[in-house]
């Protein structure tokens, strides 16, 4: 398929600069069978059945974006990294503006923070090894770090107070991300007892998203894009308990995208979730079987996206066309500060 494939309009002004609030009051556009219906997040437990299985990413976003100095041969340029990947006790992959400026062995100052180009590779990515390691270097990033907007919300306002709450899901638990998983910030206490009450159980997972979730798709062939890899982890508790689930009637219901392609890589051929402890790059397509997801809930994506290929794989490129327009139509707000849809997967 062709990258144009997956191209829509989108009015910028549909483009949310701040979430809803309360966060469960976002709308919700629910796709099912090909048919729409408009509804809010707090209908979810309404939406789903006894024995279904919510599971949520509990990444925690770390204050990714860094500005720093490139020093050599006693000259200096400012330069801006967006953390993407732990590397070990000392080193993090980073994307770097501008980073056909930096070459192998530069020093890089962030403040009190000092770290040295290892390696370069595509896009701005290069590795950096930092003079601090292990809890230092996590202390000093959070020190002289700021909250990673995605570039189509920094472009337009800088980042506040505000955001260190509002880009954090209430699942956050284990730091490493460096974008939100998106979906999940519509959640609230009482929403999560609602569908307790309901008879919704819900699981974690971890997936630490990285700062290749905001790249284009450059290739003008699906096929030929590769995908960043990203770090997850499905527990053996949780593997057993949505097994579990699924094998008395009920459904897995994947809160975002980060959830479901984890989940998607710990299942096997034959439908069984089993645990999993590392990267990920799985690249989701149109003709792509699902193997453990049954409905996805999810913000609304960018045009010519990996995600909205995502979507439309689960179901159908010509639903999700018609989902968006309607979406776009009827005021909803995108991205992710934006309102949320409930997809049931196609046969």
């Amino acid at each position: 398929m062709k990258t144009a494939d997956f191209d829509f309009d989108l009015p910028e002004d549909r483009i949310a600069l701040r979430p809803a609030e309360p966060r469960d009051s976002a709308r919700l556009l629910v796709v099912r069978d090909g048919c729409l219906s408009d509804r809010v997040v707090r209908d979810l437990p309404d939406l789903l059945q006894p024995g279904d299985a919510l599971v949520f990413n509990d990444t925690r976003v770390i204050p990714a974006r860094m500005d720093g100095v490139r020093e050599r041969d006693g000259l200096t340029v400012e330069v801006e990294a967006t953390l993407h990947q732990r590397r070990g006790p000392s080193g993090w992959s980073a994307f770097m503006k501008p980073g056909k400026r930096l070459k192998v062995g530069d020093t890089v100052r962030f403040e009190t923070l000092t770290a040295t180009v290892a390696a370069k590779g595509e896009d701005g990515l290069v590795d950096l090894d930092f003079d601090l390691q292990g809890p230092a270097l996590d202390d000093a990033i959070r020190a002289v770090g700021h909250m990673p907007l995605p570039p189509y919300i920094a472009a337009r306002r800088p980042e506040d107070a505000r955001d260190d709450e509002d880009y954090q899901t209430v699942f956050a638990t284990h730091d490493g991300s460096v974008a939100a998983p998106t979906a999940g910030l519509h959640f609230t206490p009482g929403l999560l007892e609602a569908l307790k009450a309901r008879g919704v159980s819900t699981h974690a997972v971890t997936l630490h998203v990285g700062a290749g979730t905001f790249l284009p798709v450059k290739a003008d062939d699906v096929a030929d894009h590769r995908m960043h890899s990203e770090w997850g982890e499905v527990s053996p508790e949780t593997a057993d308990a949505l097994n579990a689930a699924r094998a008395a009637g009920g459904r897995i219901v994947c809160v975002g995208t980060t959830s479901l392609r984890l989940l998607e890589s710990a299942t096997g051929a034959d439908g069984v979730i089993r645990p999993f402890h590392g990267d990920t790059a799985i690249f989701i397509t149109p003709g792509y079987r699902f193997r453990a997801a049954d409905v996805l809930m999810t913000n609304f994506h960018l045009p010519r996206s990996t995600l909205f290929m995502l979507v439309s794989a689960f179901c159908g490129l010509e639903t999700m066309k018609a989902a968006y327009a309607h979406a776009v139509g009827r005021g909803y707000r995108f991205y992710s500060y934006g309102d949320g849809s409930l997809l049931f997967r196609s046969a």
